[in-house]
Order: C-alpha cells, then structure tokens, then sequence
C-alpha cells in the first residue's frame, strides 16, 4: 500500500538533494496498484503504546519537514498520484507546486478515523488555503468550517475531479490525466515547463490569516451541537476541538496573522497529545487488526 514510514521520507530528500543539484524539478509518483495509503500506521501505533514520545515526536517533526522541504525546494516538485492517495500522500499532494493527478484518484486526509488529526502540514495547509479564500465581504467562518470539515468527516474524493471541490486540488492550477499509464508521463511534462517559465523558490508564508477565538468558538458551539444529539462520540469530539484550536490558530484573542511554522507547531502538539488518549489507541489498533475504522 506504499505506506509512508522514515526511510521513505528521507528518501524524499535525497530525491530533493539530488533534483536541486543535477536536474531541472522532481517528479513524486510510482508504478504501484495505489499511490500512498498514508503514513504507517503500524510505527505510529508502537510509539503511541510505548509512550515513546521523543521519538514520536521526532518522527512528526521529519514528516512535516518533508512536505515543507517540497513546498520550498529550489526546484519545482510535481506529484502525480493515482489510485488510493490518502493521509500522509494527500499531505504530500498539498505541498507540491503542482498535482498531476490520475482520473481514477482517491484522494483524502482521513486521519480522523484513527483519532488523529493531519500531523505532516495537511491541518496547516488546509488553514492556509482557507485564509487564501478570505476576501472582503465573504463570511470567514464559513470558508474556514468548509476546510475544516474535509478533514473532520475525513472525506475522500471519489475521483480527482471531485478532490476540486474538497479544496485538495486547485482550480486552474491542478490538472488530471484521464489515461493512468500517461501520469507519469505528463508529470514531467509539467515539471519542465515549469521550470522553463523561470521557476524561483517561494518564500515561506508568514500571512497565513486565523481567526482566533471568535472562529473556535463557533466552531466548537457547533461540535458540542452535534456530541449533544448523539452524531458523534465523545472521543470525536475531542479530536473535532483540537483541530479547530490549531485551524483558529490558537488561543488568540483576535484574528492575526501567522506563519506556517506557528501553525505546524500547533499541529504537531495536537497530534501527539492525541498520541496519548485511549481510545485513540484503540482506534489506531482496530484499523491495524481490521483495516476498518473504530468508532468509540
């Protein structure tokens, strides 16, 4: 299922390394039956039950400096997934300069369903491209809440087109591929044009806008609306209230402007506290004993 573990990602660098020193861009994408199915869940279950938080923490912190390193190499990064792109290969997707994707995509952060949120810049992402969407006269509240449940229902497109509409690919920018053995193929035809239109590295975001305690309020009013009439557990809603805290960027006072460090530190605290709960724990084993999500 191509999961994503740490010898994967420092091959990603390596791959990164080498791209930037001989090569015009870098194409992620492979010949298998699926893209990623994700990061591997297995490694981040034995930590959790360990309380091997170190290392945890350690493996959280390599993962999103993957994703960054391809947001912010020196030469374009193209991704071209296919099949299954879930978790951790859907974060990858996100911070790439441009998606590639097959029709036949199935793409997602669906972290949720183990008790976690997006820990490799997926929840970052997803707050930045919503503060992208911000515009005079549009309800922010309801731009963010649109990203936000993405994550939280842990939705999966039923194709590429449909990861559009999810806010995973981007309009105009984005493209699909409808022949599958052609993916690869058009990746790097992307990648070099790329890279002749006078690609240049971008600068990391410090403008990244969050709304505070006014966005996590509402936000959480609505999570308690729906723990108090029984449509999700108490364990869901204390996964839905920590994604809000790190989408509003926190206990701030007021809306503010924050960087994407600020963001992925938040992440990162989220998903590791997550680490320590339970009924986390039982749901990261009964996706490993079942391959089916544990609603508890």
């Amino acid at each position: 299922m191509n999961t994503i573990g740490g010898e994967v990602l420092e091959g990603i660098h390596k791959a990164v390394d080498r791209a930037e020193k001989d090569f015009q861009g870098l194409v992620i994408g492979n010949d298998g039956a699926v893209f990623s199915a994700g990061a591997n869940v297995g490694m981040i279950f034995m930590f959790a039950a360990e309380q091997e938080y170190d290392e945890l923490d350690m493996a959280v912190r390599l993962f999103q400096r993957t994703t960054m390193r391809l947001r912010y190499s020196s030469v374009p990064v193209v991704v071209a997934p296919h099949g299954l792109t879930l978790g951790g290969g859907c974060e990858m997707s996100l911070h790439a300069d441009k998606v590639q994707a097959a029709a036949e995509s199935y793409i997602g952060l669906v972290e949720f369903g183990v008790g976690l949120i997006p820990g490799g810049g997926g929840t970052k992402e997803m707050a930045l491209r919503a503060s992208d969407e911000f515009r005079e006269g549009l309800v922010e509240n309801n731009i963010l809440q649109e990203r936000y449940l993405t994550i939280a229902t842990a939705k999966v497109s039923t194709s590429a087109h449909e990861a559009f509409d999810l806010g995973i690919l981007r309009r105009g920018h984005d493209e699909i591929s409808m022949n599958q053995s052609r993916v690869i193929a058009d990746a790097k035809r992307s990648v070099i044009d790329i890279a002749a239109d006078g690609y240049t590295r971008p600068q990391e975001r410090t403008d990244v806008k969050v709304l505070g305690r006014g966005g996590l309020g509402a936000m959480l009013a609505g999570v308690n609306g729906m723990k108090t009439g029984n449509y999700i557990s108490e364990h869901d809603a204390k996964i839905a209230g920590k994604l809000a805290y790190v989408m509003c960027g926190g206990d701030l006072s007021e809306p503010a402007l924050v960087s994407e460090q600020y963001l992925l530190d938040l992440e990162r605290e989220a998903f590791l506290s997550l680490c320590g709960e339970r009924k986390t724990l039982e749901r990261l084993q009964h996706m490993l004993k079942t391959g089916k999500p544990l609603r508890n």
